[in-house]
């Protein structure tokens, strides 16, 4: 195999870091003006989790994520290289992923409910036509964090809360959003927030997910955040 082929999981990991920044920020933040991020979280949330899937996948082999090995030969002697790929090669849809996620590792994604309504959000927003009365930045939280953060972090060794782009702060508000969300996420091990009470974000937290947050607090030795 050409060398420069072994180097594209990376490649497609680093546009998928990329795209998870872009996709919690938009999902996070919203102030006047920005009304537009509704919307765009959407597609940065899809775009991110086409990546880090595609990634996982050609982690396995690059070529496993082209959908016809067979169209990237040009007839040349020599072996296949990226500038052949970019030319000639087709990707898997988003829609298809899972399944050739499962074909290739075995694993099936977490929560295929959320994966499918999400995709047919994109579709309906880059036709110019969202639906009416949905709660995209909940949508796109939920696919973050019940799909991609478990993934990214098996595979990977992230931590999807600490991408984002409010470089002001650590990822303080993309927490309190999950707090509030009721969504469990990937706690690093280095886990500090200063500029949000958990507490007053867990004030209506369910039981069971206080309990949740507790259990993590009391593995990274923060149980003093929840006073």
């Amino acid at each position: 195999m050409n060398r420069a082929l072994k180097d594209i999981p990376n490649r497609i990991l680093n546009l998928a870091v990329g795209a998870l920044t872009q996709a919690n920020t938009h999902a996070v933040y919203f102030d006047p003006g920005n009304e537009h991020w509704e919307h765009i979280c959407v597609l940065n949330t899809a775009h991110a989790g086409e990546l880090f899937l595609k990634a996982i996948i050609a982690r396995e082999h690059p070529l496993l994520i082209f959908k016809d090995i067979f169209n990237l030969d040009d007839k040349s002697v020599g072996l296949l290289n990226v500038e052949t790929l970019i030319q000639r090669g087709r990707t898997h849809d988003f829609e298809r992923l899972p399944q050739i996620l499962w074909a290739t590792t075995g694993k099936r994604i977490p929560n295929p409910s959320c994966f499918e309504k999400l995709r047919r959000a994109r579709n309906a927003i880059q036709h110019f036509c969202a639906p009416d009365e949905q709660d995209f930045r909940a949508l796109s939280l939920e696919f973050i964090y019940t799909i991609v953060d478990p993934l990214i972090a098996e595979a990977f060794d992230l931590c999807a809360i600490e991408f984002h782009e409010d470089h002001s702060v650590s990822y303080d508000y993309v927490v309190a959003a999950l707090l509030r969300s009721g969504l469990k996420f990937t706690v690093p091990d280095n886990f500090n927030v200063t500029e949000i009470s958990m507490a007053e974000q867990l004030e209506e937290a369910s039981a069971s997910y206080k309990k949740w947050v507790r259990a993590q607090m009391t593995r990274v030795n923060r149980l003093e955040l929840l006073t």
